[in-house]
């Protein structure tokens, strides 16, 4: 990967990690303050689910505009993880790392801009059962966008609308655990604001499952899936014939 390309990366993945915790602050307050729908008003609940599912797709165009910026770490581990050493290094030496700053400023002028708005997601169990929380949506979604990726290599609208409504759903029943996360970054910009970012609950629950659920996902779609390449000789031979 030559340097412009990676510097271009480093820029993408902080305002897109910058815009993602935005993105989440701005949608409570068009729903709940401006539209003036409830915590639990079903009707506000739908519209929020309809807003999140048009937000994935903006960011989703997003990462295609920018070749390649993210604003999760788990989705360009899995990545790293298939590629060559050297790629490995620079996500984790490089791109978590921006991700996780570009979230952190985020959050930070949030709670400049609504002081009121809260303190982002909680762990409301035991670390033990938040931590299996975490890693099996993390495992869930991680093996759908590894699946997406092979089966329907093509298709932005029909990959991004499964991945959405996947992502929805996850996020969904973890909300009342650990709050459904499935996003480092993200978690770290909310707890650095509280002080919290070198906790034993947060460094286990949103950091060390999620990775090592991600490596198991990455791993275990490799061992059930057959990579396309063996493929290939039968079509060849069958030609031919």
């Amino acid at each position: 990967m030559a340097a412009v390309g990676r510097r271009r990366l480093l820029v993408s993945d902080f305002f897109m990690s910058f815009m993602w915790v935005w993105s989440g602050v701005l949608i409570k307050i068009f729903v709940h303050k401006i539209l003036g729908y409830g915590s639990h008003d079903l009707k506000g609940e739908i519209l929020t689910y309809g807003i999140y599912i048009v937000n994935m797709f903006f960011f989703a165009f997003l990462a295609k505009a920018t070749k390649g910026g993210a604003y999760n770490p788990l989705t360009i581990l899995s990545s790293a993880i298939s590629g060559d050493f050297s790629n490995f290094l620079f996500t984790v030496g490089a791109r978590i790392p921006i991700q996780v700053l570009g979230s952190i400023y985020g959050v930070k002028l949030i709670l400049v801009a609504f002081p009121e708005i809260g303190h982002g997601p909680r762990l409301n169990v035991e670390i033990s059962r938040g931590a299996l929380t975490e890693g099996i949506l993390t495992f869930g979604i991680v093996i759908i966008s590894q699946g997406l990726s092979r089966n329907i290599p093509g298709s932005f609208f029909m990959k991004t609308w499964i991945s959405s409504v996947s992502k929805l759903t996850l996020h969904i029943l973890g909300s009342d655990l650990t709050g459904g996360c499935m996003n480092p970054a993200s978690v770290m910009g909310w707890a650095f604001a509280r002080g919290k970012h070198i906790s034993k609950e947060h460094l286990i629950v949103y950091w060390l499952a999620p990775m090592e659920a991600t490596l198991a996902a990455v791993w275990a779609f490799r061992v059930i899936v057959r990579p396309k390449k063996d493929e290939t000789p039968k079509v060849k031979s069958e030609k031919s014939d």
